[in-house]
């Protein structure tokens, strides 16, 4: 009897063969083991991220959803209140313009890279990638440089969900009441002081008389903090991993750069760190014969419609000629991440200064430690020699 659990280790370490069968055999699928329905098929997730009304994200987007988040945040809202939350939103990170992020990037993943030269092996995940986000994150927030360890190890266990009860854990709902408990002072000293960052741009971000509210800026605070420390170094991390998979590809980035950014794109559709999110079903929907009611809760795989053969011939490959277009990787529909511009240019930073000081780096042989998380895929740990 065929089973898909989002929350067991095989699912974590790799999801594939579960998103084939799915996709061939039960494309709308009734999870018993956590009461969900799973959509697979590239065509069919589309339709749901285009159908808000039916496909509502108003009860929460995580499969395992924090206490509190439904409503409040771009993720967790249906339009029109979305739309307002997305327009204020847009205008804050709109004013922060992208170029004023490139150099501090450049800069601080020099930073860190120099630290590691002359060291043959490293952890690429808690020694680079992690670094080099909370650094992006203290810039685009003006952080204060306290606590930033602390910062970045409750945005890991934010994500995190417990494989053994199948839900939040009180370690994980303790880093999220952490994570807004912070948030909070900042939105109190910024109202006070406000500067050019971010942060003090939600606070200052008006349309027609009509500004965030307070709730909407800590939760909005909170999940990008989340996000842009967690998901985006998970995605750095899976990105590394994939070019050291193929080290044909890691040579044809060194010895053409302008090709990275197909590089990106392939990898945010072949194996990317956003694997699932979920909905709630408004009204009644029939999909491949299963009918789907009111109340019921859905998971878009976005992975497995990323590995989808009717759009993405030789799925299973990746092939930095590909150019995908229409992958997942990073949502779709309203809720399209915001964030997009942003990621991309981190990543291509990333890559153009790894590659030009480690140009052979590669993985070493090792069991991967996978992250536990129902919606986020990535490993602990990626040792690389250099």
């Amino acid at each position: 009897m065929f089973r898909f659990d989002p929350y067991s280790p095989e699912i974590d370490a790799d999801p594939f063969p579960a998103y084939a069968t799915l996709r061939a055999e039960y494309p709308c699928f009734w999870s018993e083991d956590i009461e969900m329905w799973v959509l697979s098929r590239h065509k069919d997730i589309v339709m749901a991220l285009n159908d808000w009304e039916t496909f509502s994200s108003a009860k929460g987007n995580l499969v395992s959803e924090l206490p509190g988040r439904q409503g409040s945040t771009l993720g967790t809202t249906d339009p029109p209140r979305h739309d307002r939350l997305r327009a204020l939103i847009q205008k804050a990170v709109t004013k922060r313009a992208l170029t004023h992020i490139i150099e501090p990037a450049r800069a601080t993943m020099r930073k860190h890279l120099d630290a590691l030269k002359g060291r043959d092996q490293f952890d690429y995940v808690s020694e680079l990638s992690s670094r080099y986000t909370v650094d992006l994150i203290v810039y685009l927030f003006d952080l204060p440089d306290e606590n930033l360890q602390t910062v970045r190890d409750k945005a890991v266990l934010m994500v995190q969900t417990d494989p053994k009860t199948k839900q939040k854990g009180p370690e994980h709902i303790e880093a999220f009441e952490w994570m807004q408990a912070y948030a909070a002072n900042l939105v109190e000293a910024r109202k006070k002081n406000p500067g050019e960052d971010l942060l003090s741009q939600f606070i200052l971000s008006e349309i027609d008389g009509e500004k965030l509210t307070d709730k909407e800026i800590l939760l909005t605070v909170t999940t990008l903090i989340m996000a842009g420390i967690e998901s985006l170094s998970g995605f750095l991390t899976m990105l590394v991993k994939n070019i050291t998979d193929h080290p044909e590809v890691r040579d044809a980035l060194v010895a053409d750069p302008s090709l990275i950014p197909d590089a990106i794109e392939e990898s945010l559709r072949y194996n990317t760190s956003a694997q699932r999110f979920r909905r709630c079903i408004n009204k009644e929907i029939t999909l491949h014969g299963q009918t789907m009611k009111p109340g019921d809760f859905v998971i878009l795989a976005y992975g497995s419609a990323n590995r989808d053969e009717e759009v993405f011939p030789n799925a299973n490959v990746y092939d930095l000629s590909r150019k995908p277009k229409g992958h997942l990787g990073f949502g779709g529909g309203v809720h399209a991440c915001l964030g997009t511009s942003i990621a991309r240019l981190a990543c291509k930073v990333l890559l153009e200064e790894l590659l030009k000081a480690f140009p052979n780096i590669s993985k070493v042989d090792q069991e991967l430690r996978w992250m536990s998380s129902t919606n986020f895929r990535s490993p602990l740990e990626l040792q690389v020699k250099v």
